[in-house]
């Protein structure tokens, strides 16, 4: 059916069409959601439909929304940021932004939930799939912890009718039989429905102006988010009223769980699961799509026309300019719900408005229209925003060249130096990077390795490395102190000197392990005062003969306090090297044993990085003796030898 379309690209007019009341959402075009019954409880798609706040209305959805809006408010922001800075570069955004959240929200196993997330996506709007009510049933097993009881403010509905979560009176009364609700609860006895309320045939309903959390459909498909909320944030909850939903019946209890003694009910635990997986599969695509179109800012941004850095722009602000300049969704679709004005010309209910969500003009005072306007907010702007920042942050330190190499398709092999000329020869020999070894850079000082002496050495052969264009990173051991502070402002001297990483190690020169809270707060000191330093966090579980548990907590203390890299010396098993790399999400470094799997095997095994350590340093010593000893002995020495026109070309 023909309908008039408004379209409207000022600024000024989109702001306020946000804020008008008598504009809502559009309502997808998706089958109709079958009733539970059609589907297995708990392991089908046709069960979620009718469980989720997206495809309900009236008290139902309040109650549903209510418990999306509980599962945010249990978010902290900053940490939901600092556990976004942990996303692997080759890693896609979607799954990243799911798993992230769940373990933000306490939920087990947030790989497993991302995978199942991400199939039950495909169909969540419509569509069947066998795989996809598989895949629900195991987020219902994995979301259910047992025994957990909805926050005591999700309380049952007073007698003067259900609210709203920030106390809003909701319009809608009880249905009446044979007759359409009115928002009083009265039964309307005669005339048309009137298309003031979403989720009948005629019309759709907006309770009392306050947001409405079904997001219409971008004019290329993509969903877009509850009334101002953009497709680009994890959503409260949505879908206020589908006139296809699941609907309370005549005088239904709107409350189905066990009666406490004092009365109120809470929610069934399937209800609160199913609120769980609604908010994980709407932010999945929608948040990951903000933070594809921030990664992929041009460095010259329209909106001021600068030739600045889309990896060195502050994060807050190429967020700010993505959502003006290429948001997930670009057109906001509204109906108006019942006769109104907009931009001055007069729009009859029914009829479809087109918002421009990328008319903000030059200035910092215009407010990206993604996120809606006062007064509808997506109550979720804050956590999107967090999850974008954080993953940005990472990737834009993930993008230096020498994280790059841990990306590629085959490991990074990384050869380790003792001086400039072997750093210099093994440079010549086309190894794209370079290491030191500490055992090197001790022996050659004279001095014991892994006894917390070498610092001056160190930071002076970093200097000496850094005078050249070759690309390393530097060993330095336990970061020569037990203060962060401290380790922290000499990660900056590297650096400064031109180092691209560094190892930090959790053994002691004593045989024991530094505490995980300590070694992690070194790794966390050192990323903060420089994040572009790669951080390859060692642990010597395996040289200790700890045990798998042991290694596992480590790392993934050291992952979560943001190390770039896994680095995990004496580990040879195969299987445990391919769990190790599968289980945690950065790049695992491996130490090369001539009798252990080769490169090609290691590479197979999900080893992103394979060193030498001091490997080449002993050879070399014992090639030197073995040489001496030939020529002692009357033998002409073997093997390789640089001239002496190429050690004075290096």
């Amino acid at each position: 059916m023909n309908r008039t379309v408004h379209e409207i690209p000022r600024y000024e007019d989109a702001r306020a069409a946000l804020a008008n009341p008598d504009l809502v959402p559009e309502m997808p075009e998706v089958p109709e959601a079958p009733p539970a019954a059609e589907g297995k409880e708990g392991a089908s798609m046709a069960w979620l439909r009718a469980a989720v706040p997206r495809f309900s209305s009236g008290e139902t959805h309040a109650r549903r929304r209510a418990l999306v809006e509980a599962e945010l408010a249990r978010l902290d922001v900053a940490r939901l940021r600092k556990a976004a800075t942990r996303w692997p570069e080759a890693q896609d955004a979607a799954p990243y932004v799911v798993s992230t959240l769940a373990e933000a929200l306490g939920y087990r196993d947030p790989h497993a939930v991302a995978e199942a997330v991400g199939t039950v996506s495909r169909v969540y709007f419509g569509g069947e799939d066998p795989e996809a009510d598989a895949a629900v049933a195991r987020l219902v097993e994995l979301l259910s912890p047992p025994g957990e009881l909805v926050d005591e403010s999700l309380r049952q509905p007073g007698p003067d009718g259900p609210r709203e979560p920030d106390g809003a009176r909701q319009l809608c009364g009880p249905r009446q039989a044979g007759g359409a609700r009115r928002s009083d609860g009265a039964r309307q006895t005669d005339g048309p429905r009137q298309p003031d309320v979403v989720g009948r045939p005629d019309g759709p309903r907006d309770p009392d102006g306050a947001r409405q959390l079904d997001g219409p459909r971008h004019v290329d498909g993509a969903q877009e988010s509850d009334n101002a909320r953009q497709a680009d944030g994890p959503r409260g909850s949505d879908g206020a009223g589908r006139p296809d939903g699941p609907r309370e019946s005549d005088g239904a209890q709107p409350w189905d769980g066990p009666r406490r003694p004092d009365g109120p009910r809470h929610p069934n635990r399937t209800e609160l699961v199913a609120a769980r997986i609604c908010l994980l599969v709407q932010a999945r695509d929608a948040t990951a799509a903000l933070v594809r179109h921030a990664d992929a800012a041009p460095a010259t941004t329209p909106a001021t026309g600068d030739a600045s850095s889309a990896d060195t722009r502050p994060i807050e602000q190429l967020l700010h300019e993505t959502l003006r300049n290429d948001p997930p969704v670009r057109v906001l679709r509204r109906v108006a719900a019942r006769d109104t004005r907009v931009a001055g010309r007069d729009v009859a209910a029914g009829e479809l408005v087109l918002l421009d969500a990328t008319a903000a003009g030059p200035t910092d005072a215009d407010e990206p229209l993604a996120f809606g306007a006062p007064p509808r907010v997506c109550p979720g702007r804050e956590h999107a925003m967090a999850l974008a920042a954080g993953a940005l942050a990472h990737r834009q330190t993930s993008v230096t060249p020498f994280a790059r190499l841990h990306r590629k398709d085959a490991p990074l092999l990384l050869p380790n130096a003792w001086d400039c000329a072997s750093a210099a020869a093994l440079a010549k020999a086309g190894f794209e990077a370079v290491g030191t070894t500490s055992l090197g850079v001790a022996a050659s000082a004279g001095l014991p390795d892994g006894a917390g002496v070498t610092a001056d050495a160190t930071l002076d052969l970093a200097r000496r490395l850094g005078r050249t264009p070759l690309l390393f990173t530097v060993d330095m051991e336990g970061g020569f102190s037990d203060d962060p502070a401290e380790v922290a402002d000499l990660a900056r001297q590297m650096s400064a000197a031109g180092a691209a990483g560094i190892n930090l190690e959790d053994g002691r020169v004593d045989g024991s392990l530094s505490l995980i809270d300590q070694h992690a707060a070194k790794i966390a000191a050192v990323k903060a005062a420089v994040p572009e330093l790669f951080v390859n966090a060692r642990t010597d579980t395996y040289w200790l003969g700890r045990d798998r548990a042991a290694t596992e907590e480590r790392l993934a203390a050291y992952q979560q306090a943001g190390a770039d890299g896994l680095f995990v010396p004496g580990l040879a098993e195969p299987d445990r090297i391919r769990d190790i790399a599968t289980r945690f999400e950065l790049p695992l470094n491996i130490l090369y044993s001539p009798t252990g799997p080769t490169l090609d095997e290691l590479a197979a095994l999900g080893v992103r990085r394979v060193s030498l350590g001091s490997l080449l340093y002993r050879r070399a010593l014992g090639e030197a003796v073995a040489t001496a000893r030939a020529v002692r002995e009357g033998r002409r020495p073997t093997g390789d030898t640089l001239s002496y026109g190429e050690v004075q070309g290096l």
